[in-house]
């Protein structure tokens, strides 16, 4: 496909829940789209339902090398003003307990996936000079230390969703003065197909609309935010966090910190 549009995202995971929503907003802006997710039937309602834009439907499946060369091919011939890396699953079972296939899946869909896509992207991106990248990563990123008690242990998944809040926050550092823009979303529970495919029910829990999500992002950019929480109403406790992320990486010394020295 070769648009010329002004505007053309590429959302990934969009067949059902935050991916889906941040589709429908983007036709109704009147984004074409490429729109990618594992189930053909699914791409092909959606571009069905939306003749007023153009819409390609990508069948790939994210935790492959072959489906993730697909995308990030078109990532790289297209001119994308937006991508939107949003595929995931979600496996929460203490590592131990994790099979390999599983751990292998989550990692090459959270984190080679949106890797690789971005790499695809950014280069054209920055011969433009223009274009948005959001990953969708989530709160669970700074749960890491939360005692056992408070929250069951999902080490890998963790792992994936902090490795998104960094990456982020270092290309977009990277991408300075550039007119390419990165963002990465941190929403915590949200209603969605996401955890009953896991076999959770989370229907007593209070859970944000993928809607919410989807507008919180969006605002996010305008705003400026290269970490967007769309469920913390007070955005310093986001700034306390790197701040102090910067003080313990500025605080670091080629001298042995006392406490580790023989007594």
């Amino acid at each position: 496909m070769s648009s010329t549009a002004s505007n053309l995202a590429l959302v990934t995971g969009a067949t059902s829940g935050i991916g889906r929503a941040f589709a429908e907003r983007l036709v109704a802006d009147g984004y074409d789209l490429v729109i990618v997710g594992r189930r053909q039937e699914r791409l092909d309602e959606f571009a069905a339902a939306h003749p007023e834009v153009k819409v390609r439907p990508v069948v790939a499946d994210l935790s492959t090398d072959a489906g993730i060369d697909t995308v990030a091919q078109i990532c790289a011939t297209e001119p994308l003003t937006l991508l939107v890396n949003n595929a995931g699953v979600s496996h929460y079972m203490p590592l131990a307990d994790l099979p390999a296939d599983k751990a292998r899946e989550l990692v090459n869909v959270k984190v080679l996936a949106p890797t690789l896509i971005t790499r695809a992207a950014v280069a054209g991106m920055l011969e433009r000079g223009q274009g948005s990248i959001i990953n969708v990563a989530g709160m669970i990123a700074f749960s890491g230390p939360a005692p056992q008690a408070q929250m069951p242990r999902r080490a890998v998944y963790a792992g994936t969703l902090a490795h998104l809040v960094a990456m982020s926050q270092t290309l977009s550092a990277e991408l300075e003065g550039t007119g390419v823009r990165v963002e990465v979303v941190c929403p915590g529970v949200v209603a969605t197909e996401f955890h009953e495919r896991q076999g959770l029910d989370l229907s007593m829990v209070p859970r944000m609309s993928a809607e919410d999500v989807v507008t919180a992002g969006l605002r996010g950019l305008e705003l400026g935010e290269v970490v967007c929480a769309p469920g913390v109403e007070d955005a310093t406790l986001l700034d306390t966090v790197f701040h102090a992320d910067l003080a313990a990486f500025a605080g670091q010394s080629p001298e042995l910190a006392s406490r580790y020295r023989a007594h």
